[in-house]
């Protein structure tokens, strides 16, 4: 087996990307901070099931807006539906009190946001994770996971002790499933003969699921998981803290944001980051100005710095293995490798 080290990946902003991608020429600095002709700009967010404070992509995205008001002094604000029957509710609050623009944070999400739109064309939403095309008034923000999951799996592969892998996901959805495809293939480029662990928690908020499947993958010889499991996989790292006051050794790989600086590094080996904060701080901007992209998808990969290892990597990996995962990225940045989407 191959043994690397990987150098952490910087990332960079993403609103040249997004200008480009959305068709705008640039953007224009507001006279009016916080204001759009004349007017206050209000923003709203709705989570999926999970908490806005889920260590994951709801927090990310609602950083992004915080940093917005902070900013420009929008108006921002949050709802957490706590069932499916409340998400709809949820997003026409928002667009029934006049809110310039309404993100929903989840590909789950997606059919409510259609409905919505579809009924109230003068409302303005986004939504992450889901591709909604060719409705005006929807803008869909799409990362592709599986280029940012490769760089995951070869640092998996190249520091495991055991050859015994885990990925636990949120729910079995096209966007969970890039992340489990991505992995494996990362894995395999380095150690094709790796078992892969696989557990669909089924949901993204519930820690108990997620400490209880990280148990029993550890107990069967796992020293490294990755999770795209939203809140659940904050009991993935309970589990191993647990583990490791206890003297063992194992490993978290965490998702969206650099869970480190949540977790620590006793239990952190690295994290994949998405600039989910990023876009939605960018695409909310555009909109404030007049040049909202409705109707299009935006999809974020390597090239355009909306995916990729955090910025903490090199605290627990060898430098061998960052610089190997540095020309795994350039690779796919080129067209060189393409990553698979399904595992």
């Amino acid at each position: 087996m191959k043994k690397f080290t990987v150098r952490t990946i910087g990332l960079s902003l993403l609103a040249t990307t997004l200008l480009a991608a959305c068709g705008n020429g640039g953007s224009s600095d507001s006279s009016e901070s916080g204001t759009t002709a004349g007017k206050e700009f209000k923003v709203g967010m709705v989570t999926d099931l999970g908490s806005v404070n889920d260590k994951s992509f709801n927090q990310s995205a609602w950083e992004g807006l915080q940093k917005l008001q902070a900013d420009f002094g929008y108006d921002v604000k949050y709802l957490e539906p706590q069932s499916d029957a409340e998400v709809e509710p949820s997003l026409l609050q928002f667009v029934n009190s006049g809110t310039d623009l309404t993100w929903a944070t989840a590909a789950t999400l997606a059919d409510a946001v259609t409905n919505i739109a579809k009924n109230n064309p003068d409302a303005k939403l986004g939504i992450v994770d889901a591709d909604i095309e060719g409705i005006d008034n929807i803008v869909s923000i799409s990362f592709k996971e599986n280029e940012g999951a490769f760089l995951a799996g070869i640092v998996a592969a190249s520091m495991s002790e055991t050859d015994k892998i885990g990925f636990i996901g949120g729910m079995e959805i096209p966007v969970i499933q890039r992340f489990q495809a991505g992995f494996e293939a990362g894995v395999r480029e380095i150690n094709p003969d790796a078992e892969i662990v696989v557990n669909y928690a089924g949901v993204f908020n519930r820690v108990d699921i997620g400490k209880s499947a990280a148990s029993t993958m550890y107990n069967d010889g796992v020293d490294v998981i990755f999770h795209a499991a939203g809140g659940t996989g904050n009991g993935i790292f309970n589990e191993a803290q647990e583990r490791f006051k206890a003297g063992e050794k194992v490993w978290v790989i965490g998702v969206d944001k650099d869970q480190s600086l949540e977790f620590g590094n006793d239990v952190t080996l690295t994290s994949m980051i998405k600039n989910v904060d990023t876009a939605v701080y960018e695409v909310s901007k555009q909109a404030a100005e007049g040049e909202f992209p409705g109707g299009q998808v935006v999809r974020l990969g390597l090239a355009e710095n909306g995916v990729g290892l955090a910025d903490t990597s090199d605290i627990n990996v060898p430098k061998e293995v960052l610089d190997v995962v540095e020309s795994y990225k350039e690779k796919i940045i080129s067209g060189e490798i393409t990553v698979p989407e399904q595992p």
